[in-house]
């Protein structure tokens, strides 16, 4: 999963339109982009999708409100109840403890149980969005079987942080101040911990989406801090994550050859070998077969 476009659970027709996208997966979402007063009126129409639309290979994701509103647990238990056998994927935001995630799961436990659905095929990501989310990453990550991903979501994160921040994910005069990437530190737990635990790591959205001079260099630099992928607010977004977090035929070309080189190296006994000019061993190995582990 490359992509994943954010879609208002209080709009049928765009929801529609990004079942049939170019995105890897579709997020309905109940939280932000709704407003308080129509939260719950617009729940039926996440099952009403997911049970009507022909998504195709893309994944089925929907987002929760926080469990620090009043929304969360019926966000869960009316949707699944209506079109469990539909979902993929719960996303849950804010995630502040490791006790969010298990609430969660044994909500949906309780529910697949009670309706007869298929035991754990309904899986969890958690969107670390506050500082408390941080410092307990790594509980987190360990939290449930059910997690699936880790989502950074910058938004939230700043503001948490009390971070002045001009817009979500978007490079300004602050990020020429501070000698560095701001969004290192939570960036580079996420990933730590998901390679520990075996999870996707998926960036945030990036809301300017006419400034793709901006999302590239964003997507550039999630990929280069080794995210899988990145949460789209626009189509217009989605083949600049493909091309960014997808691998050249000159990558894949020069990973074989460095997976060979190394395999006749050791075949001779010897630890090391000569590519292009550069000494590569098994290490040089191990980060080919990544990129071979995701193009086969």
């Amino acid at each position: 999963m490359r992509s994943m476009l954010f879609v208002p659970a209080a709009d049928p027709s765009v929801i529609a339109k990004a079942a049939a996208s170019a995105a890897d997966a579709v997020c309905i979402d109940l939280e932000d982009s709704i407003p308080l007063a129509n939260k719950e009126a617009v729940r039926p129409n996440v099952a009403r999708a997911l049970r009507a639309l022909d998504f195709g290979t893309r994944r089925r994701i929907y987002r929760i409100n926080g469990l620090d509103t009043g929304f969360a647990y019926r966000d869960v238990i009316e949707v699944v109840e209506a079109a469990g056998d539909r979902i993929d994927l719960i996303m849950i935001p804010k995630v502040s403890s490791p006790d969010d995630v298990r609430f969660v799961d044994r909500l949906v436990t309780q529910i697949e149980v009670a309706r007869g659905l298929e035991s754990g095929k309904i899986r969890l990501e958690a969107q670390i969005e506050t500082a408390a989310g941080f410092v307990w990453l790594r509980e987190i990550a360990d939290a449930s079987p059910r997690l699936d991903a880790i989502i950074f979501g910058p938004g939230d994160y700043a503001a948490s942080m009390h971070m002045p921040s001009s817009g979500i994910g978007a490079f300004d005069e602050n990020d020429a101040l501070y000698p560095g990437h701001r969004w290192h530190a939570p960036m580079h737990a996420i990933v730590a911990n998901g390679r520990a635990h075996g999870l996707r790591c998926m960036d945030g959205p990036y809301a300017a989406f006419r400034d793709t001079a901006g999302f590239e260099r964003s997507c550039r630099i999630a990929r280069a801090l080794g995210f899988d992928g990145k949460q789209c607010i626009h189509p217009s977004q989605i083949a600049t994550v493909h091309a960014v977090f997808g691998y050249s035929a000159e990558e894949i070309a020069h990973a074989r050859r460095v997976v060979d080189a190394c395999e006749r190296a050791a075949a001779e006994g010897k630890g090391a070998a000569l590519l292009d000019g550069a000494m590569i061993d098994e290490a040089s190995a191990r980060m080919a077969r990544v990129v071979l582990a995701a193009t086969s």
